[in-house]
């Protein structure tokens, strides 16, 4: 029965040091999952601020002009989104290891269901090759990394 009393408290005490451990963590500063509120945001308006990097890959030069091209006039300005149209594509939601490359061309080829913002469903992007949104996706990749996504 003791030692049995003993692992118990040893349980309870274990566990409560790992959450106490846990709750001391930092908070993560920067981007989170949550879509940031956009009720001072005017219709139009870019929804989060882009840090452009220094210089682009070759890459991702190609895919700013097919951006620009393409996908700027609903997703804004060096991928910024704007408010009431399309979502920011610099964005934690949009980083690798939650919407990974095949996800953009999949979008752009098929369009997408609206499941984390709330501006409507995104349809096919018509006349873009496989290549072409390969470059898109340096593209938002190089300023997602120049933002802190990655």
């Amino acid at each position: 029965m003791a030692k049995s009393g003993l692992l118990v408290a040893a349980f309870f005490v274990i566990g409560g040091a790992a959450v106490i451990w846990l709750q001391t963590w930092p908070t993560p500063v920067g981007h989170t999952m949550e879509p940031p509120d956009l009720s001072g945001v005017g219709d139009g308006g870019p929804i989060v601020e882009v840090i452009i990097p220094a210089e682009f890959s070759t890459s991702a030069q190609i895919g700013k002009r097919v951006f620009d091209a393409a996908c700027a006039a609903c997703h804004g300005a060096n991928a910024a989104g704007q408010s009431g149209v399309a979502p920011p594509l610099v964005h934690k939601i949009y980083e690798p290891s939650h919407h990974g490359d095949a996800s953009f061309l999949l979008a752009a080829k098929n369009g997408v269901r609206a499941h984390h913002w709330q501006f409507g469903n995104m349809p096919p992007v018509e006349g873009l090759t496989d290549a072409d949104v390969k470059m898109v996706v340096a593209y938002v990749r190089e300023l997602q990394r120049a933002n802190g996504i990655d």
